[in-house]
């Protein structure tokens, strides 16, 4: 009995001392997590969890993907992050059936340990220029001959240019992350030049990953030992008994990533730009000029993350202002129809990109535009209906209505009309307690004349 505690403890301390860090438990893991499409939001929610990263001393950061590419500005910013860290980064394209496409194998390229689980695919990450229509490609051109070379070539559009250095700078961009980490740099290429994709399997035997697991767990075992080149210092994982934490978004990411959906931009900038229009046209309700002045503001805020036209952008004002011109000067309907057209046009425009969730919905735009022909009606309505009543206000109001002479004193007379105390004349002395009936208004004094001369008339 002896023997064998002896050989159970001589084995426990055999197994600490082998252990890396002797005597302490191992540092924990921390889990983030990158669904959908990638945008400013996923950029601050990583460099957040990088920092709480070392903050808690981790060892490992493992990034769950599954994401169809996102913005290019959002990618680099993120593989800013990744490059700098001083705790690697393990990218793993999961669960099954997930990918990591475009923008996610960029990613994937420029972390420490890129993992995939079974079923799950990476690649198409050649760029998609945004705002730029495609275009049908030229038909084949036969060679021309020797002496008229340069002739008969078509010159390449701007477009086509455009495309073509979006597309080298993206190749060398992820060649680079290739040999950094020591990648398939060939396969790279492909993937941004002819839109090629892998499965889990083939990226691993053309060592585009490093390694095939099923879950967490499984990730954690295999990479248990591991020794990684981090910012330019060897470290050696132990993640196989590794606490794992998972850092979700907090607050601000969560709003970040709300408010950054270009439909929601979009309705915020309608709500703004609606808000601000009835404040002017109805002075004094206050509301929804203060509504309205918050979410035009949060909307620029969003738009200046996005990939926007300026075009479109200018558009939207001018329909804005279109609309206000015709509260002020009414043409009938031409300055709020036209300011409703170029509202559509630079709806349209606003942000065009073929990357999912990063599109202004048609039946949004169609709502828009319903809703600004509403608001357009509503105000021509009110504008006739405006016309044909009579005055209510400002001199005129005066003319015809009558009061009664309260006090007559050294030459001057005062009447209360309207409920206020105005100074009046008369052609005929006025006597105190007379009714009297005003004729003409000369700057603060009224001409009046008494109500029973003008009956006996």
């Amino acid at each position: 009995m002896a023997r064998g505690t002896l050989l159970a403890g001589a084995a426990l301390l055999l197994i600490g001392c082998c252990s890396p860090a002797f005597g302490e438990p191992a540092r924990p893991v921390l889990m983030l997590t990158q669904s959908g499409a990638i945008g400013p939001a996923s950029a601050d929610y990583l460099k957040r969890g990088l920092a709480k990263a070392v903050e808690f001393n981790a060892q490992l950061v493992v990034l769950t993907l599954d994401t169809p590419g996102g913005l290019d500005v959002s990618m680099r910013e993120i593989i800013r992050h990744l490059l700098a860290s001083p705790v690697p980064v393990a990218s793993y394209v999961a669960p099954n059936g997930a990918r990591a496409a475009s923008a996610g194998t960029y990613i994937l390229y420029a972390s420490h340990i890129a993992a995939m689980a079974p079923a799950t695919n990476l690649g198409a990450a050649t760029p998609i220029a945004i705002g730029a229509a495609s275009e049908p490609e030229a038909p084949a051109r036969k060679e021309p001959a020797k002496g008229n070379a340069g002739k008969d070539a078509a010159p390449q559009s701007n477009a086509q240019t455009l495309m073509r250095k979006q597309t080298n700078d993206a190749a060398a961009y992820i060649r680079g992350l290739a040999q950094l980490r020591g990648r398939n740099a060939e396969w790279a290429d492909k993937a941004v030049r002819e839109a090629v994709s892998l499965s889990a399997r083939e990226a691993l035997d053309l060592k585009v990953i490093d390694l095939i697991a099923v879950d967490v767990p499984q990730l954690l075992a295999q990479l248990d030992g591991r020794k990684l080149m981090v910012l330019g210092r060897e470290l050696r994982l132990a993640t196989a008994a590794a606490e794992t934490i998972a850092y979700q978004p907090d607050w601000r990411t969560r709003l970040l990533a709300v408010i950054a959906d270009p439909s929601i931009a979009y309705i915020l900038l309608l709500v703004g730009i609606y808000g601000l229009l009835f404040e002017f046209y109805s002075p004094g309700f206050v509301a929804p000029g203060v509504i309205g002045g918050i979410c035009l503001l949060v909307a620029l805020f969003a738009l200046q993350l996005l990939p926007i036209s300026y075009t479109g952008l200018a558009l939207i004002a001018l329909g804005a202002g279109l609309l206000l011109a015709e509260h002020f000067a009414p043409g009938f309907g031409v300055l709020g129809l036209g300011g409703i057209v170029a509202f559509v046009i630079g709806s349209i425009m606003l942000i065009d990109s073929d990357i999912p969730g990063m599109r202004i919905p048609w039946p949004l735009i169609g709502v828009a535009a319903v809703a600004g022909a509403l608001f357009l009606l509503l105000v021509l309505n009110l504008a006739l209906r405006a016309r044909a009543r009579p005055v209510a206000s400002g001199s005129d109001e005066m003319l015809g209505l009558t009061g009664e002479v309260f006090e007559v004193a050294a030459g001057a007379a005062y009447a209360r009309i309207h409920g206020e105390i105005w100074k009046v004349r008369s052609g005929i002395p006025l006597d105190r307690g007379q009714r009297v009936r005003v004729t003409g208004i000369d700057g603060l004094l009224l001409t009046v004349e008494p109500v029973q001369q003008r009956e006996a008339k």
